[in-house]
């Protein structure tokens, strides 16, 4: 792992009030009670035509309908459902200045392509999410859409925790909403040689990724009277733009966003008891993950649990970040890690970590690093800590 930049320091730790997720398996505690038990929200593609776009399978919203009518600004809509339940969540008092920051891979692109095919027609600024939340949530004082492919979500967490430790803000939202457009789907079916059932992350006869659509929203406050046993502390969040490749990982930058997310939280390897790692289940992403998982880790003893949600909940785009924070609060909540959804065999990159598989493992950990990196080499890892 790289030596930490000059500029690097320790941040304020910040406080999450609130979240709510929706992803193929439900709202949180559906979509977590499913990961412990091994059980994935993967189905038939609905939306698109299979044979044209070589992907026959994906892990669509639970609930959303295949009606087009139904389907419209289905992002914006999910979206708009998780902050309102956060903000509930997280009470918030009235009047406090409240920013969102909204992290996503792909806005609301099903629209162009809608418009594309039929003529639908539609305001462009909707294909930011403002209008969406500010019709839904009033009291939200402006909304900054962050584009930044599958870290999107992370990047909106490490601006986020900026806002509070500035004093630029009281509380703020963090959100993340992708649903599946057909761009997405021509461009992974030829990636694959053979057709994926299951998106498998480390294992060693995975196919390839499928996409999942989902949402999450979490509401951030300062780290002060409000922490209670049982709430997550956002510690703090490394970043890198390493631009190695379209879409190929590196695993330099991949370090240096470990080696900032350390720096930044104030913590070191050996203190880290549970990994949620990208885990993409493709033949670039899982074996370097893992091999610079073996490195960073490689001197603190048995190391950490390692497990990925993926195979439950599908590759999420810019919500992968958050819906990987949600999970690993709620292990840190219950005492409880559920496996990698869909890994049998794991692949040979991946001796030496400790990887949950087939059942769940009763652990209570302290400090969780997540892991979310993104096509062109944007990485996000925020190191989280639970409140004992």
């Amino acid at each position: 792992m790289s030596e930490p930049c000059l500029w690097e320091r320790a941040t304020v730790p910040i406080l999450v009030a609130g979240s709510a997720v929706r992803t193929a398996l439900g709202d949180t505690t559906a979509t977590f009670d499913a990961l412990v038990a091994d059980r994935s929200g993967v189905g038939p593609l609905r939306h698109a035509d299979a044979d044209h776009h070589r992907v026959k399978a994906g892990y669509h919203l639970a609930g959303a309908g295949a009606g087009t009518a139904e389907r419209r600004f289905l992002a914006g809509a999910a979206l708009a459902l998780c902050v309102t339940e956060a903000l509930a969540d997280a009470g918030v008092p009235a009047g406090a200045r409240l920013p969102a920051v909204i992290g996503t891979g792909l806005r609301e692109l099903c629209e162009v392509e809608r418009w594309g095919r039929d003529g639908a027609v539609f305001a462009a600024e909707r294909l930011h999410f403002g209008p969406a939340l500010l019709a839904a949530v009033d009291r939200i004082n402006g909304v900054l859409t962050v584009c930044n492919a599958c870290s999107a979500g992370g990047y909106a967490l490490a601006l986020a925790q900026d806002m509070l430790e500035l004093g630029d803000a009281d509380a703020v939202v963090v959100g993340a909403a992708d649903t599946m457009t057909c761009s997405m789907l021509a461009m992974i079916g030829r990636f694959t040689e053979r057709p994926v059932d299951q998106l498998r992350p480390f294992d060693a006869d995975s196919a390839g990724v499928l996409l999942g659509e989902g949402a999450a929203a979490l509401v951030l406050v300062p780290d002060d009277t409000l922490a209670r046993p049982g709430a997550v502390r956002v510690l703090g969040t490394g970043l890198s733009c390493d631009a190695f490749h379209e879409t190929a990982p590196d695993a330099g930058g991949i370090g240096r966003a470990m080696t900032d997310a350390f720096a930044r939280a104030g913590r070191t390897p050996r203190q880290v008891d549970l990994v949620l790692a990208h885990g993409t289940g493709t033949a670039l992403n899982d074996p370097l993950e893992a091999a610079v998982l073996r490195e960073v880790f490689g001197d603190t003893g048995a190391g950490p649990l390692v497990t990925a949600i993926k195979g439950g909940i599908g590759h999420t785009s810019g919500v992968a970040a958050l819906h990987s924070v949600a999970v690993a609060a709620e292990s840190m909540r219950r005492g409880l890690v559920p496996p990698v959804v869909g890994l049998r065999e794991p692949l040979p990159d991946g001796k030496g970590l400790r990887l949950v598989r087939g059942a769940p493992v009763a652990a209570r950990p302290d400090v969780a690093m997540v892991n979310a990196f993104g096509f062109g080499g944007v990485n996000a890892v925020t190191v989280l800590e639970a409140v004992r």
